[in-house]
């Protein structure tokens, strides 16, 4: 029986001081408030039937599952596909933003901000991301499945659902820290009717259950 419910959930604060752009970088774990963040995610859905969990392999997404799979019961599925997408910029003091072009160094990188240049399409994140969910939703016991993962590559599957186009400006995502973006499978008739132009899934809420600490947090890094 399929999942009723994919829960993409974000990881909390990382321990990240000097405010390096980490991407995949590793090494990167998450600061204390960023446990408490990941926590007040997974009480958040306390009570309801958790029967997979997935989680990025960087340890940020690992740690974030870690109450999950103590508050549900359930061994952690490192999913690849879930990865924060590569970036040129890793390792680098940066913000995306208009300060770029002072940078001559830069703009062989930033061509095409579009794709983007700078690192891995916008489409091939939405595609591996929608091909994990669609794979986690099919080998579901029932119930609902959280997958824990990345600011961008969650965005990418809110705009694709949505039917938006993924290009976008970073600075301005909805994904917080700890959020959780829920999906549910469309039913048969709205895929037939759709003729293969919107995805499976569709959004159905979004959450902020660490919004309490969200005022206290930094939230730099994220490609």
């Amino acid at each position: 029986m399929p999942a009723d419910l994919i829960h993409l959930v974000r990881h909390g604060e990382v321990h990240n001081p000097e405010g390096i752009l980490y991407g995949r970088i590793p090494g990167f774990h998450l600061s204390e408030l960023g446990h408490r963040m990941a926590a007040s995610a997974a009480a958040s859905l306390a009570g309801h039937d958790i029967t997979a969990l997935y989680a990025s392999p960087l340890e940020r997404a690992q740690e974030s599952a870690a109450p999950w799979a103590n508050t549900f019961g359930r061994e952690i599925i490192t999913e690849d596909r879930i990865i924060e997408p590569f970036n040129r910029f890793e390792g680098k003091k940066f913000e995306f933003g208009p300060q770029v072009l002072t940078r001559p160094q830069s703009w062989p990188w930033i061509v095409n901000p579009m794709l983007p240049s700078w690192g891995e399409p916008f489409v091939s994140v939405a595609a591996r991301m929608l091909a994990a969910i669609d794979d986690a939703w099919a080998a579901a016991d029932g119930g609902e499945v959280v997958m824990v993962s990345h600011q961008m590559p969650i965005w990418m599957v809110a705009r694709a659902v949505a039917g938006r186009k993924l290009y976008h400006d970073p600075r301005k995502r909805r994904c917080n820290l700890s959020s959780i973006t829920t999906l549910a499978r469309r039913d048969e008739r709205s895929l037939a009717l759709s003729k293969g132009t919107a995805t499976k899934f569709v959004e159905v809420n979004y959450q902020d259950p660490a919004k309490e600490l969200l005022a206290a947090s930094v939230d730099s890094g994220a490609v």
